[in-house]
């Protein structure tokens, strides 16, 4: 492998590789070794007096990380309950939906397929029929994608899943504007906002979503299963966990049975939830102008990396740029498939990437093979080097 090439300021708050280019934050986010430190703490009060901990100390913490979620994405604490990864809040809110064969649950052919699958599974339980949108890739506009929702839009319709930011494409969907078409045809939403948080400025009470769910672990660079679910008040009494616990029968009255439920569900380790504060403070100490300027620096560096890649592999950019965040895609020539050897569970030129020039970038096969998409990441340890090292290792690769 390859070793890194210029080596941001900011790579020491990390502990990745510095044998590997690291330009896949997207995947699954990189904690900062200060927000590491916090959970190590909160793990050691957890073990030196478990009892005390969960009984006595617990709810007064995760209340506290509530709050500061709470305000960083626009919310009232009330709506939030803390959930291990938005995965887990897209089966919470659709395993808890009372659904006829009448039903039509609408979602687009760019949904995140970990959540498409569980629309699926609902469906086949329910007798509901699930309706996709075609979004066009490559896309001109916004407007298109609220063209292509709206236009499956039925009298049937009962709720949309659609992502804020797709996992595939990296598009940003104009949310709050789909948001407010569809509750004037009387659609519930769902918004998988799975790397939302973090990467662009959030509020949930005007983005007006009936349901949200959004990862803490990626864009927000806390630790590993930390994410949020976010439920209107007047839908709360209908929305369950995944797992039925204590809460579905408690006596008490001083805490929401929303919480109640969600806050407890059995033993595991909520530190990954308690460190949500260090990492948004953590995150907004980097740079002067705090999360408004690191959101715009990952978004600026993204965007010149893709036009930089597009013009050195010969290929358009795929949408327009008030589309991106700190996610692009750069589309790859049908033949590149060919390249390289690997075990398969990763695309060969993905492998090859990874083992001849110490690159971690996902390549996706979108809509499907042959055609792919090679996804850029930016986040503050990321420099231009990194991605001019990764435009010249893709093209020798490709043969240009």
């Amino acid at each position: 492998m390859s070793v890194r090439l210029h080596p941001s300021e900011f790579q020491e708050l990390w502990l990745l590789d510095e044998a590997v280019t690291f330009l896949n934050h997207g995947s699954f986010g990189a904690t900062p070794v200060p927000v590491l430190e916090k959970q190590q703490s909160l793990r050691s009060q957890l073990e030196r007096e478990p009892v005390r901990f969960f009984v006595r100390e617990y709810e007064e913490l995760l209340d506290a990380a509530r709050k500061e979620l709470a305000a960083f994405v626009g919310a009232d604490p009330g709506d939030l309950a803390f959930v291990p990864n938005a995965t887990t809040g897209v089966n919470s809110v659709l395993r808890s939906l009372q659904l006829s064969p009448n039903d039509e649950l609408l979602t687009t052919d760019q949904e995140y397929n970990a959540c498409r699958n569980a629309l699926n599974f609902i469906a086949s339980r329910t007798g509901a029929r699930v309706v996709v949108a075609t979004v066009p890739f490559p896309i001109t506009s916004p407007e298109q994608v609220i063209q292509a929702v709206m236009d499956k839009v039925r009298p049937q319709t009962k709720l949309a899943l659609l992502d804020h930011i797709t996992s595939q494409t990296g598009l940003i969907f104009p949310i709050q504007q789909l948001v407010r078409q569809l509750a004037a045809c009387g659609v519930d939403t769902l918004i998988d906002g799975a790397h939302a948080p973090g990467m662009v400025p959030l509020n949930l009470e005007e983005i007006g979503a009936t349901y949200y769910t959004g990862n803490c672990h990626k864009w927000l660079c806390a630790p590993k299963g930390a994410a949020f679910l976010y439920v209107r008040r007047e839908k709360q009494a209908e929305i369950r966990p995944l797992t039925i616990s204590h809460g579905a029968n408690s006596p008490r009255q001083e805490r929401s049975r929303f919480h109640l439920e969600f806050d407890w569900t059995g033993s595991h380790d909520p530190t990954a939830y308690l460190c949500v504060p260090e990492a948004i403070q953590f995150m907004r100490s980097l740079l002067p102008g705090g999360w408004q300027e690191l959101m715009q620096r990952n978004r600026t560096m993204v965007l010149a990396a893709r036009q930089m890649l597009c013009e050195r592999l010969l290929v358009l950019p795929p949408c327009p740029d008030e589309m991106i965040g700190s996610l692009a895609v750069i589309p790859l020539p049908d033949d590149a498939d060919d390249v390289g050897g690997g075990t398969r569970l990763l695309p060969p030129l993905q492998e090859a990437l990874w083992e001849l020039f110490g690159i971690e970038v996902p390549i996706i096969f979108f809509p499907a093979r042959p055609k792919q998409l090679v996804r850029i990441s930016a986040q503050i340890y990321n420099t231009p080097a990194q991605y001019e090292y990764l435009a010249n290792a893709i093209a020798s690769l490709l043969g240009q």
